[in-house]
Order: C-alpha cells, then structure tokens, then sequence
C-alpha cells in the first residue's frame, strides 16, 4: 500500500536515496587505499584482488535469499539489516589486525549489501503509486553511481592524509549514521510482509526458472567483473604506471563509474521505446569493452574518455536489463525482483573471479595483459545472449507498471 503522506513519503526517499549513496561508498572505498593496505599487511596484486572478489561473493552468493527473506520479514526490515550490516562490516574493516580479517570483512560487508539491495528498490516502490514510482526508483538507482564515484576520489584524497583505516572507518561510521536515520525516517507500513499463501507451491517460482533470467545473469558476467575490475584498479594502476598524484588518479577512477548516471536513463527510455534488446545489449557492451581495451595506451585526457565511455555503456546495459523482466509475460509482476536478484547473484559471482582474475595477471605479467583480458572476457561472456528471448511487445504489464529504469547494478 502507497503511504499517502508526501511529506513522509519524501523524506523516506530521500532518505533511502542518501543510504544507497552511502552503500556505494562503502562498495568502492577499498580500490584507492590498496597499494596502503597491501604495505600494510606485505600484500600484492594477487591478494588485492582477491580482496575485492570477496565483496562481490558476499553479495552475489545472498541476493537471491534476500528475495525470499524480503517476502517473509517485508522489504523494510531487511533492508535495514543488511544496511546496518554493511556498516558495522566497512567499519570493522578499518581496525582489521590481519589481512584475514579484513577479507572477512569485505565477504560480510558484500552480504549487507545483498540483503540491502533489491528489497529497498522494492522499499522505494512501495511508497508511491502505480505511475508514479519511475523518478523516485531512478533517482535510487542512479545515487549508486554517485556514492561510487564520490567515495573513488574521496578516498583518494582522504588516504594520505589519514591513512586506509581512517578513511574506511569514516565510510562505516557515515552510513551507521544513515541507518539510524532510516529506521525513523521510513514508515513501518512501507514494505512490509505481505499475506503468507495458504499452502506451498510445488514447484520453483518461474523467476528462477526461466530461461531468460540466467541468460541475462552469464552474459554480463564479463561486464560486471569488468565494471569492478577497472573502478577498484584504475587508481593504483594511475598511481604505479602512470605517475599519477593521488587526486588525478582518483578523478579519473569517478569518470569509470559516474557517467552511468546519464547512461542509465538513456538505456532505460530506449528499451521501452524500442523491444530489440538483444541487439541494444550487444553493440553497447561491446563499445564498452573497445573502449577499456585502450587502457593501456591511454594519457590522462584518453584515459578520462574511455572511464566515460566504459561507464556509459555499464549504466546503458543495466538500465536496459532491469527493464526487460517487464516484457516478460511468463514471469508474474511479484517475482520480477527475485528474477532481478538471480541475475545479479550470477553477474556478482563470475564478477568476483573475473575481478581476482585481473589482480592475478597483475602480479604475474603486467597491468597491461589484465586489461586486455577483461576487455576479452567481457566480450566473450555475450555468447549467453543467444539464449535469450527475443521481446516481441511491451505488453500491459510493462506500461502499467514501473520499474527500476536508471543506474549502476548491485
């Protein structure tokens, strides 16, 4: 049910726009403060990428259980479990005594992050009405790539100033401060458990077996883990290859992620104008994975053109993936957030060896093989688009209802 009152209603939203911000930063803070942690802990490459794979494995491997637990406890209460969660993990992190620790850390810290994710778009949605839910969801959707960026060039500046554990421990501690905030700001009647079915069905929701969804979730395997791979690396790479200050390094790792912001809308409105999806998903991401196969040639000028490209093109492709489940008339209306979670959990877990993968070849060729790899691999995993349906109409689900439209996934 709609909560009536605007003025609680906004302040809800903005709200939960300001913790989706927050949840990015505490996503991506880690990639500026590698090189510091691994001279902390006599760590390298390899175990640097290991240590961004472990937030993707948190968050992939509980994305579809969320889906569940959200329908059981209401999308409000876990959402505000798994922010809580993800905060107090970002915060233990900065006072990790052993590069252990902080990989379990960063493995808890990815769980917040899953239970936090799809009930709270689902949380968004319940506060207003059928056609009016677009602009509140998008502008969610899109403070991810916000909260990326600004914790990107934040961090960068912040780490030499207080160090890695100072600079975590502030991302943990600010979004703490938003939780509080949320359990007052967001009315207990939105997102709250629905009526439980009289009896069990007996089989799987269809969510989880159509086809569709896991042909989604493996072709962007390579983009999801390309997507990390180049935001968490493309600082120290700046810094180690190119010569980089911290600042300009960090500029250039928010132009990987903020420029999705537009690109979000842009694929969102022309995946509803238009029902040739597989070929949108195709040509775009295969411009993205041009564009940071120049990585290793690339100035400080190119290097800024191609993050913006590369970012673009992510937020165009999740755009238009968040909008197909809405074509599909086989999957029911309350199972297309477990439909979105199943493809998230595949895209997060082959992200997370996709991400491993890059600091791996780091430490045993060059930054420049790890680039070109991820570019190949983000290329090849398109193969599974052979598997999806092809959109034959919008259907009146999909102009009666609104769904996520703009932004970043996880």
């Amino acid at each position: 049910m709609p909560i009536v009152d605007p003025r609680a209603r906004a302040r809800a939203t903005w709200v939960l726009i300001g913790a989706r911000a927050g949840y990015a930063y505490n996503w991506f803070d880690i990639g500026p403060a590698l090189p510091r942690i691994g001279a902390t802990f006599g760590v390298g490459p390899a175990e640097w990428g290991l240590l961004v794979a472990m937030f993707l494995v948190g968050a992939g491997a509980f994305q579809v259980p969320a889906g569940f637990l959200a329908r059981r406890y209401g999308a409000r209460a876990l959402s505000l479990w798994g922010l809580g969660l993800l905060a107090a993990a970002g915060a233990s992190g900065a006072f990790a005594p052993s590069f252990a620790w902080l990989l379990a850390s960063r493995l808890v810290a990815g769980i917040g992050a899953a239970l936090f994710f799809s009930p709270a778009i689902g949380l968004v949605g319940t506060l207003f009405p059928r056609g009016q839910r677009g602009v509140p969801v998008g502008a969610f959707s899109s403070a991810f790539s916000a909260g990326a960026a600004l914790a990107l060039i934040g961090t960068a500046v912040l780490v030499p100033i207080v160090d890695w554990r100072a600079a975590l421990a502030l991302g943990g501690i600010g979004l703490g401060a938003l939780t509080v905030l949320a359990i007052f700001a967001i009315p207990r009647a939105a997102g709250a458990p629905g009526p439980r079915p009289a009896a069990r069905r007996p089989m799987l929701p269809e969510a989880l077996r159509f086809r569709g969804v896991w042909a989604i979730g493996l072709a962007f395997v390579g983009f999801e883990g390309a997507t990390f791979a180049a935001s968490q690396f493309i600082v120290p790479f700046g810094e180690a290859i190119r010569g980089w200050s911290g600042v300009i390094a960090g500029t250039v790792g928010m132009m990987f992620v903020l420029p999705s912001v537009v690109g979000g809308p842009v694929g969102g409105s022309i995946a509803e104008r238009y029902t040739n999806h597989r070929t949108q998903l195709a040509l775009v991401t295969l411009g993205g994975a041009a564009s940071l196969a120049l990585v290793p040639f690339a100035g400080l000028a190119a290097a800024i053109l191609v993050g913006s490209i590369f970012s673009f093109a992510y937020g165009f492709v999740y755009a238009v993936m968040y909008v197909i489940p809405h074509f599909w008339p086989s999957v029911p209306a309350e199972e297309i957030p477990l439909a979105i979670g199943l493809f998230n959990a595949i895209q997060l877990g082959g992200g997370a060896l996709v991400s491993f993968g890059f600091g791996w070849l780091v430490s045993v060729r060059s930054y420049s093989v790890a680039w070109e790899a991820v570019a190949a691999v983000q290329a090849l995993t398109l193969v599974a688009l052979f598997a999806l349906p092809r959109t034959v109409s919008a259907g009146p689900r999909a102009s009666a209802e609104s769904g996520p439209r703009a932004g970043l996934s996880p």
